[in-house]
């Protein structure tokens, strides 16, 4: 111990003492990682705003479909003996174009409160063939509906997402095949 006001030795700097060499590669390597990283969020987060957020994330509609009008949507659920849960969507499809449909390929969208979808799900049209004894559906293919008809129609959904704001979905039709 240092007496009479002195510095002891050991925390006096010696300027003749050698430093220690640092080692550079894990400052290299730390530095690399740490741009790896950052270039990953930036080009995560520079995609474009979709032109039309609400339509985000559903396939273009067929050029026909300006002639297809859904009407009479109604949606009913059921369930099967082991407990699971089935949501049906009826309604009537008009077919105002001048062509026969032998096939129609649709998306349906549920969306959330806040108008984003939830759910999407892409199936073909199938028609309404009987009510009794129960509802049974064919494809349009074994029944073309041509140019004036209207038809019944009935989408099945084993599952429907609970975010789901309770509103009817967004039926977008996205192929239509013709006879």
């Amino acid at each position: 111990m240092a007496t009479g006001g002195q510095t002891p030795d050991f925390l006096t700097p010696n300027p003749n003492a050698a430093r220690e060499p640092r080692a550079v590669a894990p400052w290299v390597i730390a530095g690399i990682v740490v741009l790896v990283i950052l270039g990953i969020f930036l080009a995560r987060g520079h995609h474009a705003p979709p032109a039309n957020p609400g339509g985000a994330g559903l396939a273009p509609p067929d050029p026909y479909s300006v002639n297809l009008v859904f009407s009479n949507i109604k949606m009913s659920e059921a369930s099967s003996v082991g407990g699971a849960k089935v949501t049906y969507l009826d309604g009537l499809m008009a077919n105002n174009g001048g062509r026969t449909l032998t096939g129609l390929t649709v998306q349906v969208a549920f969306r959330d409160y806040t108008n984003l979808i939830v759910q999407k799900e892409t199936m073909p049209l199938n028609l309404i063939r009987t009510h009794q004894p129960y509802i049974d559906t064919e494809p349009v293919s074994a029944a073309p509906i041509k140019p004036g008809e209207t038809r019944e129609f009935r989408l099945i959904f084993d599952h429907v997402a609970e975010g789901w704001n309770q509103n009817y979905p967004e039926i977008r039709v996205i192929e239509v095949k013709f006879k």
